[in-house]
């Protein structure tokens, strides 16, 4: 390029202008297509709720400090909220979480809400050790078996086996120590539930459903 076609000094101030006037209405598309409060993404960000309200508002200036907690609790490439062409490889690569000897991969990118996952769990066998907290957790095991302990249940769930319930209840699931499960986990906060469109097996006549 040479100097006649480099673009003069105020083009670049206004183009420069341009890209932070659009990041604000970039990040309340981003935010509300995830289905995100102002509330959930602060506290996956640690930045206040004002803040984040002035920022998609352009009340506030965006900066790196502001802008990199938003991309990783989106999960998006930085580019993406300022408006950057897009370049290289489209497609997304979930980092996987390992914890406890097994490995997580999200499957979701926004924060809140629904959040799912496909877990997979070498061969081992573990002591139990149920736990409670707030929110509704819905599995499905796609290759292997799985051990679902859930208050005074203790089960193995097959492929193509589901289970659902609210995880207030004392619960525990992993490995039978048999062989590697996969499965897919769907966790959402309390009194949202899988919707799912399936006839329920009727319980066999000398099955007592306390049982």
């Amino acid at each position: 390029m040479t100097d006649d076609q480099r673009p003069e000094p105020a083009q670049d101030e206004d183009r420069t202008g341009d890209v932070l006037a659009g990041v604000g209405p970039r990040l309340r598309t981003l935010r509300k297509e995830r289905g995100s409060t102002l509330a959930e993404l602060s506290a996956a960000t640690g930045i206040s709720v004002s803040t984040l309200s002035r920022l998609e508002s352009g009340q506030r200036k965006p900066s790196l400090e502001l802008l990199l907690p938003i991309a990783r609790a989106h999960q998006v490439p930085l580019d993406e909220l300022v408006g950057a062409p897009p370049v290289g490889d489209p497609r997304i690569r979930a980092k996987p979480i390992h914890r406890g000897g097994r490995t997580m991969f999200p499957l979701t990118r926004q924060p809140g809400g629904l959040q799912a996952y496909k877990v997979v769990e070498p061969a081992r066998s573990p002591d139990p050790e149920p736990r409670t907290h707030e929110g509704y957790e819905w599995l499905y095991v796609l290759s292997g078996r799985l051990r679902l302990v859930l208050g005074e249940h203790d089960v193995v769930l097959t492929a193509g086996e589901a289970a659902e319930f609210d995880t207030r209840l004392p619960h525990w699931f992993g490995s039978t120590g048999e062989g590697p499960v996969e499965f897919l986990s769907l966790f959402g906060p309390q009194g949202e539930r899988m919707h799912v469109r399936a006839r329920p097996t009727r319980p066999r006549a000398d099955t007592d459903p306390d049982d």
